[in-house]
């Protein structure tokens, strides 16, 4: 059943919790559904082939079931953006370790040198550091998109997406959707708003 409007998701700081049971299937998929594009979309632009990319998330969302239980978010100590790049990064790592020296490799991966993987496990590693904070702008976008949609009455949806992807004129949507014009900007307002407090609770989780 679709929320109202003014009805607030989910906060991170909830979820984050909540996994802390692993039994809670429902959080684990949440948790899942918004992050594994991030990882895996950072894994294959960081050089990684499908099926090493495919490892890493398995690998990063395992990584985080076994911390969950012991888990304590700090933010004085870091941010969970960066915490879960660190998990990111260490699984990244392993599979450049795996890869025998000059051999060569399927689909199109290629062999790395000890130096290539140096940069990807050095923290600073501003490549890989760079890469994720572009990925996780563009996947959190999504994601909250995505959250929105699901849980608002999708003419509202609809009537945001012509607004504001298909660029139409309000007296445009108004017409098509046979509703006054106010509406319209209402819709647009409620749905953007939504919107970017969704990113700002995936953004800055805290428990």
């Amino acid at each position: 059943m679709a929320t109202t409007l003014d009805e607030p998701l989910l906060t991170r700081a909830s979820l984050l919790h909540r996994l802390k049971d692993w039994r809670d299937q429902a959080s684990w998929q949440d948790f899942f559904d918004t992050y594994w594009k991030l990882i895996h979309s950072v894994a294959r632009k960081s050089g990684l082939n499908e099926a090493e990319a495919q490892d890493v998330v398995q690998e990063t969302m395992i990584s985080v079931s076994k911390q969950m239980p012991e888990f304590s978010y700090d933010r004085s100590i870091g941010s969970f953006k960066h915490w879960l790049l660190n998990l990111t990064r260490w699984r990244i790592n392993d599979q450049f370790r795996r890869r025998a020296p000059n051999a060569a490799h399927p689909s199109g991966a290629d062999s790395t040198t000890a130096d290539e993987i140096e940069a990807i496990a050095d923290p600073s590693s501003l490549h890989l550091e760079e890469l994720w904070n572009t990925e996780w702008e563009k996947n959190l976008l999504n994601a909250a998109i995505e959250k929105v949609k699901r849980q608002i009455d999708p003419q509202k949806y609809q009537i945001f997406d012509f607004c504001v992807n298909k660029e139409w004129e309000a007296a445009k949507v108004a017409q098509a959707f046979n509703i006054p014009v106010d509406h319209v900007y209402l819709a647009k307002h409620r749905v953007s708003a939504l919107i970017k407090a969704e990113v700002d609770r995936l953004q800055n989780p805290t428990v």
